[in-house]
């Protein structure tokens, strides 16, 4: 069994996002810019953007935090992304998620422009990603990617099971997996609440990604030897051990799942580094105009 280190590849892939901005600032170019808009004071909103602006110093990265309390309008939310579209300086924007009841999270997915849509949540770049056109793809799923890829794991020819539906891990992480390049070439079958036989169809996994947002629900029993698992999960689980209270569970039961495999990903320590990492990336190609 060999570990995705997240840690490790996150610490190499800012190294290079870094060079690529001091070569930027060298050359007199703009410094790229993310902007996040966070509404209320949820605690894991919070520690989400905490870590993306601070992810945006290390690489040398312009980053601007717009907040909103719990009971903004959608009509002010909306304005303060159409007043970033509008902002040549800024290069990037995401809207963090979720939003309080009363914001439609799609409305205000679709006013941002989708060259600044870093996260790529905008149906533009969903049908140009589903197209293999160039697009900005959503963090997670490129961040798995980009995990496959720098640990050379086969993929062509590979059962890829997906084990969650939504928009933005689950579809575009189905759809990556068997377009016609590396990685990717895979057989997939995507999988959800309303699948029978999940247990079954899991087992015939050469690659399994678990997407589904309930603590250790993929065990030993669901797995073949020999497979690829990456574990998008992170749940805060009571634990009366911990200092905090609690404890921070992927949707594998790492324990018993890890012997069966010949790579799996930790949690914490894995997939969520990467996505970051991948926002970084978006963010740079977004400030050289790389995809649109």
């Amino acid at each position: 069994m060999i570990l995705l280190d997240g840690k490790l590849l996150s610490a190499q892939i800012k190294q290079e996002i870094a060079a690529d901005v001091a070569q930027i600032k060298a050359e007199g170019g703009k410094i790229p810019h993310l902007v996040a808009i966070l509404v209320g004071t949820a605690g894991r909103s919070e520690t989400y953007v905490a870590s993306k602006m601070k992810s945006c110093e290390e690489v040398g990265m312009h980053s601007t935090l717009i907040r909103f309390d719990d009971d903004v309008t959608e009509a002010e939310l909306l304005a303060a992304v159409t007043d970033v579209n509008n902002n040549p300086d800024m290069d990037g924007l995401i809207v963090q998620l979720p939003l309080p009841k009363h914001i439609n999270p799609d409305k205000v997915m679709e006013t941002i422009l989708p060259a600044k849509d870093v996260d790529g949540f905008h149906p533009i770049n969903i049908g140009r990603m589903a197209k293999g056109l160039p697009a900005y793809v959503s963090a997670t799923p490129q961040g798995i990617l980009e995990m496959l890829k720098r640990y050379d794991i086969s993929t062509s020819g590979k059962h890829c099971v997906v084990v969650g539906r939504s928009q933005i891990v689950g579809l575009p992480m189905s759809i990556l997996m068997q377009r016609n390049d590396y990685p990717g070439n895979c057989t997939v079958t995507l999988t959800h609440s309303k699948t029978q036989n999940l247990a079954e169809i899991c087992r015939s996994a050469d690659i399994l990604i678990a997407a589904l947002g309930r603590p250790e629900f993929i065990t030993a029993d669901m797995v073949k030897e020999g497979a690829v698992v990456i574990d998008v999960g992170l749940e805060r689980v009571p634990d009366a051990t911990k200092k905090s209270g609690f404890a921070l569970k992927g949707d594998v039961k790492f324990d018993e799942v890890a012997p069966k495999t010949s790579y799996i990903t930790p949690v914490p320590g894995g997939v969520g580094l990467m996505t970051i990492c991948s926002l970084m990336q978006n963010t740079l190609k977004a400030a050289r105009r790389e995809v649109y």
